[in-house]
């Protein structure tokens, strides 16, 4: 079933956004000060007698703890989940939590606390990619990939007590697996229903955050499936001639992304988070620029397959990783990786 508004984006509306900036090409959502100006604005809306100064340090700290100036940590090199990708969902979870709690009933509202555990919950959803000093063994954060959330989950288990909210630990660490594939959604148990709903805002955040944005496309190609191959998930334990390869190239994990809308993202989206992309909608006078944007970057896509033309894609985005050469020494990770895997073949 399609699940998206049926407004089309034009061409100019395409073109016009610029690389780094969020869906309505206003925030600079590269900036953390102004994903913070941002989120403080849309939390105080809903929010007017409840304090911002927890949501503001933790801002601080997730900037230190992804440029590498957090004593223990490396600093960010994921060139996908890169800081810009952890600040555009934040932002996309403050107004998705604006959204809910002005469009709910009073009973329902989730209140000021469960707003600090969600967008600080979403701040460090990919903490665990970071590397700690110590592991002198990993050469890039992907290789967590298949674990990362539980990481995540350690980091603000030791987080959250140093900034006064020890309280929060034991639901955020729950909370955060509505970001991944670690833990089945279903198993995820929560006894309030509110708490719930945080962890469909959480992961409906991710999801439309990073599929909305303006050069997806390009980074699934160039960065994510970089990603993969670091982390063990584009093929297997044998040679990319066997059936065990996943995706065989960047293209070939754009070729498929189609399948994967359909299949796994559709499905969290409209059943396991229950529509709560809608919440947007509230903001946006019952319009949704991320399923707009989302609907635009898959009809190209589509487009792209049909005509194969893959030069087409050819916005090259900054990353936003600790050290400014890091894309280079991941591609050239991920030829020697990938020539490993050929080697046995020939």
């Amino acid at each position: 079933m399609d699940i998206m508004p049926a407004r089309r984006l034009s061409a100019a509306d395409m073109q016009d956004r610029r690389s780094d900036y969020d869906v309505t090409n206003r925030v600079h959502v590269s900036s953390v000060d102004a994903v913070r100006a941002e989120v403080q604005q849309l939390f105080q809306d809903a929010y007017p007698a409840a304090a911002f100064d927890a949501i503001w340090l933790a801002f601080h700290d997730f900037d230190r703890l992804f440029e590498g100036q957090i004593p223990g940590y490396v600093g960010c090199d994921t060139v996908y989940h890169d800081k810009q990708h952890s600040l555009d969902m934040t932002l996309a979870m403050a107004r998705l939590l604006a959204g809910y709690e002005h469009s709910c009933d009073p009973a329902d509202r989730l209140g000021d606390e469960r707003a600090v555990l969600g967008l600080i919950a979403a701040l460090y959803h990919d903490s665990g990619y970071i590397r700690r000093q110590g592991e002198t063994h990993r050469r890039n954060g992907a290789e967590v990939t298949n674990w990362h959330v539980s990481r995540s989950a350690e980091f603000l288990t030791s987080y959250l007590p140093s900034i006064g909210l020890k309280e929060l630990v034991p639901l955020a660490t729950q909370v955060v697996h509505f970001t991944g594939y670690e833990i089945n959604l279903d198993d995820i148990e929560l006894d309030n229903p509110l708490d719930t709903m945080v962890g469909h805002l959480l992961g409906t955040a991710d999801l439309i955050a990073q599929m909305a944005d303006r050069c997806y496309l390009e980074k699934c190609r160039d960065r994510l499936y970089a990603e993969f191959v670091i982390g063990g998930i584009a093929f297997g334990t044998q040679s990319l001639s066997d059936d065990e390869t996943r995706y065989s190239s960047g293209v070939d994990l754009l070729r498929q992304t189609p399948i994967f809308w359909h299949t796994a993202a559709q499905e969290r989206l409209e059943r396991k988070f229950n529509r709560a992309y809608r919440f947007i909608e509230p903001i946006y006078d019952g319009a949704n620029p991320y399923m707009d944007f989302i609907r635009a970057n898959l009809d190209y896509l589509n487009h792209l397959i049909e005509s194969d033309d893959w030069r087409a894609l050819r916005r090259h985005p900054d990353c936003f990783t600790a050290q400014p050469g890091t894309l280079g020494e991941v591609t050239s990770l991920v030829s020697r990786r990938v020539a490993e895997h050929i080697a046995p073949a020939q």
